[in-house]
């Protein structure tokens, strides 16, 4: 929910735009005719570019037949063209729309990756945007309206290596139990298979995994010869409203048998080894490796659990205060004996004991969102099972490490257990 308004910059007095509703809104801009120009989810399960009639309740939409989320936009600077970008699956695309007709035309042809920040000249001619690839850190890009003429003016720094030999991801969906069709992107490696593979699940969980630049996919991929699997579980955002909320409360375990079913696909690819799966995943992504190598330990080799969640419970008890609310409103408050009763139920702590598999757990000690208590106790009770358990605790880091000395070391130690875990040697 958020609210709009002008502000009149000769009295200071703010009006509010559509007082009491209940929807989101991004940026405002005035239209020449006094209209507004905004994007909002309202009535939609994704966020569309709309016109608003500041003296009535009239809007019109603009994007309606585009079934994905509207992100950046701009406005030309004569009101008569809006340039803006369209999250298409985790692509990022670009635009542009006629104000006086509505038409939509397309934008320039990008390589796999996502566009955003478009901004026009100040002559409307030329449109400059930010671009991130899947084999190619953020660019400046631009593109002229009327030829849609690509120029890009930058090359990001890659240490001197080689990008061609860099791996773009393929766009796939895999069927679940439910019957639905869960996205996905899958990196190959251009050697022959079957290869190892790595399952790396984004946290959130209200988030989603896109094509852009991962030096630490490409190395996995390149210098460890093993497949990259990104999905985009039930709970997941840039799929609607609807999609983003399967996963809240009592529904916590249906992104966990979303990996089950990527675990079904893997199987049925001749080039990947379904032998050999380790799961990888940061924050919420942390629990749910932890929650797969429970309902999956016999399909799984082992897994890297970043500062993750092992129960909610405990979570919620511990987390900073001024997050806890918040994440009640996704996990379920655990004062709720019904939800109380699901959080024992589905706990990675609590069932600790079906995790035979080894496991890397990664925390820092001063973690405000995730605490590092969430950390010891898995630690604690896998190994107490007789379970091998890896340990990396950097005191001087919070939710994920920063600084560079942290990253190495995490990196190093990440590819020890991926080699040994997967059976790989440093040649591979």
């Amino acid at each position: 929910d958020s609210d709009i308004y002008t502000l009149n910059t000769e009295t200071s007095e703010l009006t509010e735009i559509r007082a009491g509703e209940e929807v989101a809104y991004n940026g405002l801009y005035f239209l020449p005719d006094g209209g507004l120009l905004t994007s909002t989810d309202a009535g939609s399960e994704f966020k569309n570019l709309v016109r608003l009639d500041p003296s009535s309740d009239e809007t019109t939409v603009y994007t309606g037949d585009i079934n994905w989320d509207v992100e950046s936009y701009d406005l030309s600077p004569d009101g008569s063209t809006v340039a803006f970008t369209v999250n298409e699956g985790g692509l990022g695309t670009i635009k542009l729309l006629d104000i006086e007709t509505g038409e939509v035309m397309d934008g320039p042809q990008l390589p796999t990756g996502i566009a955003s920040g478009v901004t026009f000249d100040d002559t409307g001619s030329r449109v400059g945007f930010t671009f991130v690839g899947a084999t190619s850190p953020a660019d400046a890009w631009s593109f002229d309206v009327d030829t849609l003429e690509l120029t890009r003016w930058t090359e990001a720094e890659v240490g001197g290596l080689d990008t061609s030999a860099f791996i773009e991801p393929e766009m796939f969906d895999y069927p679940n139990a439910d019957g639905m069709d869960i996205p996905a992107f899958v990196y190959r490696p251009d050697t022959e298979g079957p290869h190892p593979v790595i399952i790396s699940i984004h946290g959130g969980p209200e988030s989603q995994s896109r094509p852009y630049f991962a030096s630490t996919y490409q190395y996995w991929v390149n210098e460890l010869g093993a497949a990259v699997v990104v999905p985009n579980v039930r709970g997941s955002a840039g799929y609607g409203k609807t999609y983003v909320s399967l996963d809240n409360g009592l529904n916590r375990k249906k992104s966990v048998e979303d990996i089950g079913a990527l675990l079904d696909w893997i199987e049925t690819q001749d080039d990947l080894d379904s032998d050999r799966v380790l799961v990888y995943g940061g924050s919420y992504g942390g629990y749910m490796v932890l929650a797969s190598m429970v309902d999956y330990n016999d399909r799984i080799a082992g897994g890297i659990d970043i500062v993750g969640i092992s129960d909610f419970a405990t979570f919620l008890e511990n987390t900073n205060g001024y997050r806890r609310d918040l994440r009640r409103a996704e996990y379920g408050d655990e004062r709720d004996p019904e939800i109380a009763a699901f959080f024992e139920e589905i706990s990675p702590l609590n069932n600790a004991s079906a995790i035979t598999k080894p496991l890397f757990i990664i925390q820092g000690a001063n973690d405000p969102r995730v605490p590092a208590s969430e950390a010891e106790q898995i630690l604690e009770a896998v190994r107490s099972n007789g379970g091998e358990a890896w340990f990396l605790l950097a005191m001087d880091e919070g939710h994920g490490f920063r600084k560079k000395s942290n990253r190495d070391f995490q990196s190093e130690a990440q590819t020890l257990f991926i080699q040994d875990v997967l059976e790989l040697d440093a040649a591979e």
